[in-house]
């Protein structure tokens, strides 16, 4: 087996790296899609230094990674293949991390990041938010019903100020901004033909559905996902899902995945939109917290030279 290095994440490159492992590992036991991905790193300006990264590789390709956002809280994901990696990534974790708590959400597929937390002594959480992975065929999708006076289309060239105030009124706060936005249409793999809005009669856009296309696998991902509070419960948020999908199912896709947040208060909707567009559920995360006594001095550093000693 290939000998494994470690080095700190370094810039944009780095997370096409990232998503090569999601691409290469992809199933319904993974947790990580490389649309969402490009989504959580793009989607906001100037906060690197809230999210120490660390990628590990063997054999000219990426076998595991972690990504920190301080002061506590995990993401990883590591080739099922390469199991023992799990600790590393947790050790890795625990010496950069500066919280007296530390959270880690996976997947309740991932049996074998699962088992290593438990060796290190983690606890499961009985929380009462959680997201739901769920899925459907691109089979048999019905053509979106669209309000009259409403226009249902993929974003164009001049659009990108209203796709920010669309987000940025659905989820606000949000710090979604102009800049930001056009990081992630620059992110591999954003296509504007499956990045959907709803416009309103009076120009506004009121509800959006952004899928990313994983070409390998034939699996788009949806997120974000709204619509304005004004319009809601009128059938835009399943119309413009709807042709997002269908567009998504012509450029490729076999299957559609998504992963509402159940739980929170600004989620109530989701599930039974989900429910209503053929999306069934096929697994859960799960969230894992240990606190400790000793924290380190000040936050740690993404370079894999910082200390690395567990104690």
């Amino acid at each position: 087996m290939p000998a494994t290095t470690r080095r700190g994440y370094s810039g944009p490159e780095d997370l096409r790296a990232m998503q090569s492992l999601a691409r290469r590992i992809w199933s319904k036991a993974s947790s990580v899609h490389v649309g969402d991905l490009a989504w959580q790193r793009f989607q906001h300006v100037g906060r690197e230094a809230e999210w120490p990264t660390v990628l590990w590789e063997a054999g000219g390709e990426v076998v595991a990674w972690g990504w920190l956002s301080l002061p506590g809280e995990l993401a990883l994901l590591v080739d099922p293949a390469r199991p023992e990696l799990a600790s590393e990534v947790l050790g890795w974790f625990e010496d950069t991390a500066s919280a007296a708590e530390l959270t880690v959400t996976v997947l309740d597929a991932e049996k074998h990041v699962v088992a290593a937390l438990e060796r290190s002594g983690y606890a499961l959480q009985e929380s009462p938010v959680f997201q739901s992975y769920m899925s459907r065929l691109l089979v048999d999708l019905p053509e979106p019903k669209v309000p009259g006076g409403f226009t249902v289309r993929p974003v164009g060239p001049d659009d990108l100020e209203r796709r920010v105030a669309v987000h940025r009124a659905v989820w606000h706060p949000s710090r979604v901004t102009g800049p930001s936005y056009r990081n992630v249409m620059a992110a591999w793999p954003y296509r504007a033909e499956l990045d959907w809005v709803a416009e309103a009669p009076d120009g506004r856009f009121a509800a959006q559905c952004l899928i990313w296309l994983d070409e390998r696998n034939a699996v788009g991902e949806l997120e974000p996902v709204g619509t304005l509070p004004e319009f809601r419960r009128t059938g835009l948020a399943r119309a413009v899902c709807l042709a997002a999908l269908r567009a998504a199912h012509h450029a490729g896709a076999r299957e559609a995945v998504v992963y509402p947040v159940i739980g929170h208060p600004k989620s109530v909707a989701a599930l039974p939109l989900y429910r209503d567009l053929g999306f069934r559920p096929y697994a859960r995360t799960l969230t894992f917290t240990r606190t400790r006594r000793r924290i380190p001095p000040s936050p740690g550093s993404a370079s894999p030279e910082g200390a690395y000693q567990r104690t």
